[in-house]
């Protein structure tokens, strides 16, 4: 653990994740890990400072972390995960005595409340409702195509499912007839549904303090739940201003005054952006790792100072970049799903790996044979690493991986 200013705050991390746990021992804040009983034994042999705590289990023992963490000193709770944002709100609201911090949290927990949220505050958001069975969906289905005066023999829009509190693509469904529900369980509802938006989907990763921008990010999907590149390409970046604004806008719907969020948005054909929605925690496909080979800034550490009270003004403009002028070329990663339903072998395609962009993967050699049939969108096996200097070449390259097979 490296040296800690005393004079800078004590911050519980809230999750269990190797890198977030490397970068925070070499800052120069004090810190403890909250995370499952199943990382003591670990932490013990590393000499990581735990706590162990479940954060499945929501009882009347739930006010007893936040307790603990401020008898020990700790100042303010980071999330790493999805599962824990509701976790963090409710002890921040006990350590920094701000009771609409847990209230925050839940809007940022649950895609209905925080789409109505975004509404209220006069942005733009497709048409959503929620869901209790699948008769709901059907009808749901039926009205936007009514809507879109869709004539007897025309193709739907499809509609997306989605789980009210689940990261990323998990429990995201896309439907255009009713029997396309055969896919999804009656387990999973309620959920949010919500109309297409025909449109270039990106994420932006904002670091908050102040309820001010310190630094922000527009990460390019070349394919949702496939691929991401940053810094974007020139054509998305020309929208920066405008999403600057929307930020700005999210800022005071959900009165935020410090943290880091991950929003998602469509931009459509004339311009107009809306509102997907947006987490309190890091983004996946190691979002926070592909920023820090660009930008030469770790984006754990960056969180501390977004969250630590004892951050200062001089601080803030010492440890972040300058968006696009700071970038040093272009990275990118890639979700490998198996494309076959029986497979025995890991075999990185030649023309990935005699790429130039190409750097690493994280692939393991199939556990088993049988491939499981993918829910939702599913959850990739593993990440491609690529870095190079021109964001049209990654766009390609990275879309162009789709096509070929990693398991065979």
């Amino acid at each position: 653990m490296a040296d800690y200013d005393p004079n800078k705050g004590f911050v519980a991390i809230l999750g269990w994740s190797l890198n977030a746990i490397d970068a925070i021992s070499r800052f120069d804040r004090k810190y403890v890990v909250v995370a499952p009983t199943w990382a003591e034994e670990y932490a013990k042999e590393h000499d990581i400072p735990y706590l162990p705590w479940d954060f499945e289990r929501l009882n009347d023992r739930s006010f007893e972390i936040a307790t603990t963490l401020q008898e020990m000193g700790v100042d303010v709770a980071i999330p790493l995960f999805e599962e824990t944002v509701e976790w963090a709100g409710a002890i921040n609201a006990v350590l920094l005595k701000n009771p609409k911090l847990m209230g925050q949290s839940l809007l940022f927990r649950d895609k209905s409340l925080m789409k109505r949220r975004a509404q209220i505050g006069g942005i733009r958001v497709g048409i959503f409702e929620e869901a209790q069975d699948k008769s709901d969906v059907v009808r749901f289905l039926r009205r936007v195509n009514q809507a879109l005066l869709k004539l007897d023999g025309d193709p739907n829009d499809p509609i997306h499912l989605k789980a009210f509190d689940k990261a990323g693509c998990e429990g995201h469904w896309m439907v255009r007839e009713p029997d396309d529900l055969d896919r999804v369980s009656d387990e999973e509802f309620p959920l949010l549904m919500e109309s297409h938006l025909d449109g270039w989907e990106f994420a932006v990763e904002a670091f908050i303090k102040n309820r001010k921008i310190q630094f922000l990010n527009i990460s390019e999907y070349v394919t949702l739940g496939y691929s991401v590149f940053v810094p974007a390409s020139p054509e998305l970046e020309k929208y920066r201003e405008k999403v600057t604004q929307e930020i700005e806008k999210l800022i005071e719907a959900f009165d935020i005054d410090f943290g880091f969020i991950h929003p998602e948005y469509f931009v459509t054909n004339d311009g107009q952006m809306y509102f997907g929605e947006v987490a309190y925690r890091p983004p996946g496909f190691q979002g926070f790792e592909i920023i820090e080979r660009v930008y030469d800034f770790n984006c754990y550490q960056g969180m501390v100072v977004a969250f630590d009270p004892h951050t200062t003004d001089e601080e803030l403009e010492a440890f972040f970049p300058t968006p696009i002028k700071d970038a040093k070329g272009v990275a990118g990663t890639f979700g490998v799903y198996p494309r076959r339903r029986v497979v025995s072998q890991l075999a990185i395609p030649e023309e990935t790996e005699s790429h130039k962009y190409f750097e690493f993967h994280e692939l393991q050699s199939p556990m088993e044979g049988k491939v499981p049939k993918r829910s939702a969108f599913g959850t990739h096996w593993g990440l491609l690493h690529f870095y190079g200097e021109d964001p049209h070449v990654m766009r390609d390259l990275l879309k162009a991986q789709e096509d070929l097979d990693f398991y065979v």
